[in-house]
């Protein structure tokens, strides 16, 4: 018991560290995390990402949700929560499987870096994988939901030695057109199609819009 009591001042300091330690590393977790998804915040994702796509087979994606403000209108935005919540699990376990990795980029747009390889079949990996995957029914408890999204796809070996940024472009550009026709998917082409900075038209005038693709900003906003 003397031992024990003589031990006190001297643990005493240490346990306070390592709880001091242990809250540190939870707040810079959460910091990183996006508190809905559980998917990675957009910082964390641009410094891992920038390193992926430097690996051999590399490929960025972009997934904007189609018809996500008339959810929220119609149904409430507790309900959008969960379509955002659902979408994200359901896009971080088919990276998963991929060796890859998924973010929330803010809103109703999500991005990811996955390893594809050579030969793969993107209509089965994008539409038959993923685009089911994400469109499978979701019961919110009040009405029962199949989140649909357009996604766009960039592959590195299609732009060798291409800055995440210029991949990102792409696959924004991608995924916008597959929007636009009412497909579940397009790839980027070797190099942007149009000279704006990401591409995107007003599809009531046909006219470039100003919108901006950046990695530390909102893209954007529930407008789908």
């Amino acid at each position: 018991m003397n031992l024990l009591i003589q031990a006190l001042p001297i643990a005493a300091p240490t346990i306070g560290w390592a709880a001091h330690a242990l809250f540190l590393v939870r707040r810079l977790r959460t910091a990183r995390t996006d508190p809905l998804t559980g998917l990675m915040c957009r910082e964390e994702f641009t410094s891992r990402a920038q390193r992926a796509v430097k690996r051999p087979h590399a490929a960025v994606l972009l997934l904007d949700l189609n018809g996500f403000k008339q959810i929220n209108d119609t149904h409430g935005h507790a309900v959008g929560d969960q379509v955002i919540a659902a979408v994200g699990r359901r896009l971080a376990a088919w990276c998963r499987e991929r060796g890859g990795f998924a973010a929330r980029l803010g809103g109703d747009e999500f991005t990811a870096v996955v390893r594809l390889a050579p030969d793969a079949d993107l209509d089965s990996e994008l539409t038959c994988s993923l685009s089911a995957r994400l469109s499978a029914p979701l019961e919110t408890g009040s009405v029962t939901l199949s989140p649909r999204a357009s996604i766009g796809i960039c592959r590195t070996s299609h732009r060798p030695g291409a800055a995440l940024s210029d991949l990102l472009r792409g696959a924004d550009e991608a995924m916008y057109t597959a929007k636009r026709l009412g497909e579940h998917w397009r790839p980027a082409g070797p190099v942007d199609v149009y000279r704006t900075t990401n591409g995107r038209r007003d599809g009531r005038s046909g006219t470039r819009s100003g919108a901006h693709l950046t990695l530390l900003a909102p893209m954007r906003r529930n407008a789908s």
